[in-house]
């Protein structure tokens, strides 16, 4: 397994490109089973998580080829396998977004129980809920979610809870259902305002997305198309929470500041100086960082996926930070790592209370998830000292060559390759 080493105390200076989102991504390249047409897709972020997608869809039967750096087209005309195997989706819960497009086009799906980060539950009853109502057959058998349907017929679902990956599932399969499917409760996150895009420019008849209330009128058939996927906010925050650690003054280049009003407010909040246009964010620091609180909640609210990152900003600040996870309940598993690096955080449940001290500690640490990797970066970045990140397997689902990245702009990082004997 590879591992990142950094020497810390470097000011960070210079362009960032951000990437197409991950989150993104993975939906809309499930989205190329809806059609028999090709999908020309821009902007694809190069990650663990896509190639593992890709592979699955493959096995499946969907043609896809790279052109151009970050540019990449999916062809589902001929395909030949209804069933995604425990192999290819132990490692990715967004696997089970093959389901709802399966069942929609094909009329059955073959899916495996997820995987993923060991963060919490997420479980996928709320997919089954709202695919049931849409008149679909599911049993759940040796691990595997079975449905059959002769064509999905529209309906209004109503999540228990707010469900992203749910509310994608359910937008896709409702794109060919039958009549009008009105989803109550949906998710609101730009992920999904991007894959709506997406669905509309195939023909899809789509309003609302963006809001808690999305209405689809199903079509009988959904065409090819071309599509810019949307920039990476959860990037983005986490090279801004890396300057406003290191100290420095970064661009940003290719982002959308439009999507990061709760985490631009808090950096802020922080004293990182923050300047926004269309498609950049400058993010400069020249001072110790101001504790902040937060709770984390579904958006536009704080995302649970920047928890990680600006906690490792707080360690450091002046004064004490009380974080409150609202999402995952298991989202704290770097908190033991940052205390290696000299961190002082005590963990009450779901509540973090970080105390700020002068400086951190390089130490040998392990990420434990996408997110913590982060996080354990951004410690590193600031510590006095050389810090050892080990299990950074996690980093490369999330992050395009995040380590290049901080080396054009002053950080002290290397990977070095470890044979895996």
């Amino acid at each position: 397994m590879d591992k990142l080493i950094i020497t810390g105390g470097n000011r960070l200076h210079g362009d960032v490109v951000i990437s197409g989102a991950k989150n993104a991504a993975l939906p809309i390249l499930c989205a190329s089973l809806l059609t028999a047409d090709t999908l020309a897709l821009t902007n694809v972020p190069s990650l663990k998580d896509i190639s593992t997608t890709l592979k699955l869809l493959a096995q499946m039967g969907v043609q896809n080829q790279w052109g151009n750096p970050a540019e990449l087209t999916l062809n589902a005309a001929n395909v030949t396998s209804l069933e995604a195997p425990y192999e290819l989706v132990k490692t990715m819960r967004a696997s089970i977004l093959v389901l709802g497009p399966l069942l929609a086009r094909f009329g059955e799906a073959r899916v495996s129980l997820p995987g993923g980060c060991a963060i919490g539950q997420r479980p996928v009853d709320q997919h089954i809920k709202g695919l049931t109502a849409m008149g679909a057959d599911i049993r759940i058998e040796h691990g595997f979610v079975i449905a059959r349907a002769k064509r999905l017929k529209g309906t209004t679902i109503r999540t228990d809870m707010v469900t992203v990956t749910g509310t994608e599932n359910l937008l896709m399969a409702a794109a060919l259902a039958e009549g009008r499917t009105i989803l109550e409760n949906a998710a609101r996150e730009p992920e999904i305002t991007d894959l709506a895009e997406l669905l509309i420019k195939m023909g899809a008849r789509i309003q609302g997305h963006g809001t808690d209330r999305i209405v689809i009128d199903g079509v009988e058939r959904l065409h090819g198309a071309e599509h810019c996927i949307v920039a990476d906010r959860i990037e983005a925050g986490t090279f801004l929470c890396a300057v406003g650690a290191a100290g420095g003054d970064i661009m940003l280049r290719n982002a959308a500041p439009d999507t990061m009003g709760a985490v631009l407010d808090k950096l802020h909040e922080a004293g990182v100086g923050i300047e926004c246009g269309p498609d950049w964010i400058r993010g400069h620091m020249n001072q110790r960082p101001k504790a902040v609180g937060f709770r984390t909640y579904e958006y536009p609210a704080f995302p649970t996926d920047m928890q990680a990152q600006l906690m490792a900003l707080n360690t450091i600040a002046d004064g004490t930070a009380v974080i409150v996870e609202n999402i995952f309940e298991n989202r704290f598993m770097h908190v033991q790592e940052l205390r290696r690096m000299g961190a002082n955080i005590d963990i009450d449940g779901h509540t973090a209370v970080v105390k700020g001290i002068p400086e951190l500690s390089g130490a040998t640490v392990m990420a434990t998830d996408l997110r913590a990797s982060a996080s354990l970066v951004i410690a590193g970045l600031a510590a006095s000292g050389q810090t050892t990140i080990e299990r950074i397997y996690h980093l490369d689902r999330g992050y395009e060559h995040m380590e290049v990245k901080l080396r054009t702009i002053g950080a002290d990082i290397q990977r070095i390759k470890q044979d895996p004997a």
